[in-house]
């Protein structure tokens, strides 16, 4: 299934709740899954985002069955960039209307991903840091009440400006966050 097919179908399940309706979200979702603290078995993650059952797995031909397929072509589409060539790395984000990048989706994506592990997380997490490495991530993120998960600096042309272009920093942060997990992933796996 190619992504442009896997966007439709998981549009036209938004109704199942998917943790992701959008490829944006689901290629934020997959990226931290690769770049994030721990291994995590492909049914725990997998399952919530596209909003379908275990046993979906062993019924290939299907729709569903596509679907897991595609999304662990972009798993290991991704692993392999970052392992390779991680300064080829790009987030697959939408535009605005103007044309902008709008981030948003994709680190909805990367945070959604965060949740079930956030203890994982914590050594990442202490945003009073200014060299906050997930700052650029989750500038783009509300709570559950809608409220920023990082208050945007006061109103001024410059930040609007860096706002504007903050999407930039995430395949270098990207990287970073994979470079900082690393021995701590591959510890613990091994």
């Amino acid at each position: 299934m190619p992504l442009d097919e896997l966007g439709r179908w998981l549009q036209a399940r938004a109704e199942r709740r998917p943790v992701a309706t959008s490829i944006p979200t689901l290629d934020g979702y997959v990226t931290a899954i690769v770049a994030g603290p721990v291994s995590i078995s492909p049914l725990d993650w997998i399952c919530p985002l596209l909003a379908i059952d275990a046993d979906a797995f062993n019924h290939g031909g299907t729709p569903e069955f596509a679907a897991i397929s595609a999304v662990v072509r972009r798993h290991n589409d991704i692993s392999n960039t970052l392992s390779t060539a991680p300064h080829q790395f790009e987030p697959i984000h939408q535009r605005k209307p103007n044309g902008e990048v709008d981030a948003r989706p994709w680190c909805l994506g990367f945070h959604a991903a965060m949740q079930p592990r956030l203890s994982a997380w914590a050594p990442l997490l202490d945003t009073r840091n200014i060299n906050h490495l997930l700052r650029s991530i989750l500038r783009h993120c509300v709570d559950d009440h809608g409220h920023p998960l990082i208050e945007s600096p006061r109103k001024v042309p410059k930040t609007e400006e860096f706002l504007r272009h903050a999407h930039t920093d995430i395949p270098a942060v990207v990287e970073a966050m994979r470079q900082y997990w690393m021995p701590i992933r591959y510890a613990r796996a091994g």
